[in-house]
């Protein structure tokens, strides 16, 4: 076995045994501290696990866990062209969303201690301890994206995702049940290599931010498993993690190189496009990160 098959199966691996453990007790924490909380007990909420922590495709050194906090009596909508939410029946909460977040700060802050937290644009940080290790709690509503069609029992179909609004910026939305089912059925048809591909370019792309390639650098975990996510059957089949890091690497960066051939590429819930204006990222940015990444890896 060559060196490089060598550090790519050490990639491949997921955290051990005491990091997985310190995973579960942060989750496990938050749990606690949003029930704890008399007004947040009692509405309908739900706490879940979401991310490369929920996917198990996190990795040693970015081990943290992303929990979310949703309130499920309130959601966020969007409607077919001509139809607003009375032509659904649907009701404004009470409560909104700003407010529905300082009670969760001030949840997390009341069981952890105020030094334990910080409140982020986005997320608060549960700070790491010998415990648990460092987590981003989001609160959010549902959201529902509506369409025109009706199911068995005449409801309104939709699709269900959750929104949440920055402290700065416009609403977000994701759909954290669909990265995580679409992912496992991946790596299921894949003989598991799919989830170790995208551990392998994480930690790629850690080894190159060391070594002070730009290109790495602001490269989403997220943008690497939706690109990996969009690599053909084939990359997974072959005997090494090299040759299929090497095929996957290709196709992507290929496929990457013009807007024509990735402009349809969806993120992993095959929901939400991967390239439009709206993202944080850009399909230029990707392209020079595959191309670095080849270079760095020294493949011809």
């Amino acid at each position: 076995m060559s060196s490089l098959e060598n550090l790519f199966s050490s990639w491949a691996q997921g955290p051990g045994v005491t990091e997985a453990e310190k995973c579960e007790n942060s989750e496990r924490a938050i749990k606690k501290a949003i029930a704890a909380d008399n007004k947040l007990s009692s509405l309908d909420i739900t706490v879940f696990a979401q991310g490369s922590y929920k996917s198990r495709t996190n990795i040693t050194q970015d081990s943290d866990v992303d929990v979310c906090i949703r309130y499920n009596e309130a959601f966020f909508d969007h409607y077919p062209e001509g139809k607003t939410r009375e032509d659904f029946d649907n009701v404004v909460s009470s409560l909104g969303f700003n407010e529905f977040k300082d009670m969760v700060g001030k949840a997390l802050t009341s069981y952890f201690g105020v030094s334990a937290v910080g409140r982020g644009n986005k997320a608060f940080d549960v700070h790491e301890n010998t415990y648990r290790i460092d987590a981003d709690v989001v609160p959010t509503f549902e959201y529902r994206y509506y369409t025109e069609g009706l199911s068995l029992d005449g409801t309104y179909e939709y699709l269900s995702g959750v929104g949440f609004i920055p402290d700065k910026g416009n609403r977000i939305i994701n759909w954290p049940d669909q990265n995580y089912e679409n992912g496992v059925r991946r790596n299921d048809e894949t003989g598991r290599r799919y989830k170790r591909v995208i551990r392998i370019l994480k930690n790629l792309r850690n080894a190159m931010q060391e070594d002070k390639v730009a290109e790495a650098d602001n490269m989403a975990s997220f943008l690497i498993e939706s690109l990996v996510w969009n690599a053909p059957q084939e990359a997974f089949q072959h005997d090494t993690y090299t040759d299929d890091v090497r095929y996957v690497v290709a196709n992507i960066f290929n496929r990457t190189r013009s807007d024509n051939k990735c402009s349809e590429w969806r993120e992993v819930n095959e929901i939400k496009y991967l390239f439009r204006p709206s993202q944080a990222w850009t399909r230029e940015q990707a392209n020079r990160f595959l191309e670095a990444a080849w270079n760095y890896i020294g493949f011809k």
